[in-house]
């Protein structure tokens, strides 16, 4: 009898834990309210465990994430051209997002997962188009 007790309890505290979570879409588009090669929203700040949905309004584009733009220990990510791929942000921290073939034009976004203050040190160092530091600065200047 305990046993099915705790069993209960820790199924109902899992499926908690997964409702909390939320969904969101962000939208990869050719022109928006922000301008060209854009994904709407461009910044996004979520909890921990939350899904993000990037979808291809628009042909030619991809999501994925940049390599030296996350928090340690996360997984890097990378959709195909034209498709819809979905992520669960698991660690906290500041994520630089981007459409491969439109970065140099500043098809970016920023993702900020749980309580974060500021981007880390370095954040935007390195090899970074005019074009995507223009919207990565505009992006977390709002932190």
């Amino acid at each position: 009898m305990l046993r099915m007790i705790a069993s209960g309890l820790a199924l109902s505290v899992a499926l908690t834990g997964a409702a909390a979570a939320e969904n969101f879409e962000v939208k990869m588009l050719n022109r928006g309210d922000a301008g060209r090669m854009i994904f709407e929203p461009g910044f996004l700040r979520i909890a921990v465990g939350d899904t993000v949905k990037f979808i291809a309004e628009d042909r030619s584009h991809n999501a994925e994430s940049i390599p030296e733009m996350i928090p340690e220990g996360a997984a890097v990510f990378a959709g195909r051209i034209n498709e819809e791929i979905a992520e669960t942000f698991d660690i906290e921290g500041v994520y630089g997002v981007r459409c491969k073939p439109h970065y140099a034009l500043g098809m970016v976004m920023t993702i900020v997962v749980g309580d974060v203050a500021q981007a880390p040190e370095g954040f935007l160092e390195g090899r970074i188009p005019r074009s995507a530091m223009k919207r990565f600065e505009e992006q977390l200047s709002g932190l």
